[in-house]
């Protein structure tokens, strides 16, 4: 009774205190997550990598028996857990409850059919305790390492006619960009663009996906795409721009949420060599596109 008593004192104060929430909806019947809300949810990852879930409440809306929908309450807030493990804090004794359709239910019944993440924002951190009620010392925040991720050595593409092309892949640039730190600048060697256009050359194609995969494994990484040119000392035609915003747009179409991100073009205005350049190396040097690493 003392237990009971003590944590509906605590559910309340949390939710007095703190108000940072996010949902999950799952189809009728279902507990495994859609392709549009595992993608939802791998962006809130994303974006709240920083920050803190201290409960996990399931609900349901499904006509049945009370023991079926508590089970499949559960079954939700399992699927939401070992989603969101590993790749954000989570409270130790953080709560994962069930309530299955024993709550206050909308009309709308596909907003019942969810699992709740209750989490605490980065910069409250240093008040957990008293956002949760808890006397004591703030818990202790056991950093998260990152896996080994075991990147392929090639890649092949099916093209439309049935052909197929293999690309090797920079295995060792791949880590790299994933064990980057904030505010550091890479670039993209062997990326190519036809003469004076932004279309990509197939044999850079390779180089793209390198940046996929890197992006795909580690879904705390957000960059900013930066082209620049040789030769010219006025892009006219913003070509530095286009080149780094057909990049960007390879990675949205590949699935890459667009909030991980951006690009800007630079023309002629940050040379490695300076301007007229002496031979083609230099000019080669000068024409690249580079990433800067915003967030990991």
């Amino acid at each position: 009774m003392k237990f009971k008593f003590l944590f509906i004192f605590l559910f309340s104060l949390f939710f007095s205190f703190s108000q940072e929430q996010y949902n999950v909806y799952f189809d009728s019947n279902k507990f495994e997550l859609t392709d549009r809300e595992d993608y939802k949810l791998q962006s809130w990852i994303s974006d709240n990598r920083n920050n803190k879930i201290v409960a996990i409440h399931g609900f349901t809306d499904e006509d049945g028996t009370t023991s079926f929908n508590d089970s499949l309450a559960q079954k939700r807030v399992n699927t939401i857990f070992n989603v969101v493990k590993g790749q954000i804090k989570i409270r130790e004794d953080f709560k994962t409850i069930s309530f299955g359709e024993n709550f206050n239910q909308s009309k709308n019944k596909a907003e019942n059919r969810r699992v709740t993440i209750y989490y605490i924002l980065e910069k409250d951190l240093a008040r957990e305790s008293e956002i949760l009620g808890i006397k004591g010392e703030p818990e202790a925040v056991e950093e998260i390492p990152k896996p080994e991720i075991n990147y392929p050595e090639k890649m092949i593409f099916e093209n439309p006619n049935g052909t197929k092309d293999e690309f090797k892949l920079d295995v060792e640039f791949m880590k790299k960009v994933g064990n980057s730190v904030v505010g550091e600048k890479l670039k993209l060697d062997n990326l190519e663009f036809q003469v004076n256009t932004f279309a990509i050359t197939k044999e850079s194609r390779g180089k793209l996906y390198e940046l996929l995969l890197v992006l795909q494994n580690n879904p705390q990484l957000k960059i900013e795409i930066q082209g620049h040119l040789c030769c010219m000392p006025v892009d006219r035609y913003d070509l530095s721009t286009k080149r780094a915003k057909a990049i960007y747009s390879f990675l949205v179409s590949n699935q890459i949420y667009p909030g991980r991100l951006s690009y800007k073009g630079f023309g002629s205005s940050q040379p490695i060599y300076s301007l007229p350049e002496k031979n083609e190396e230099q000019r080669a040097a000068n024409r690249r596109v580079e990433i800067v690493i915003v967030a990991n």
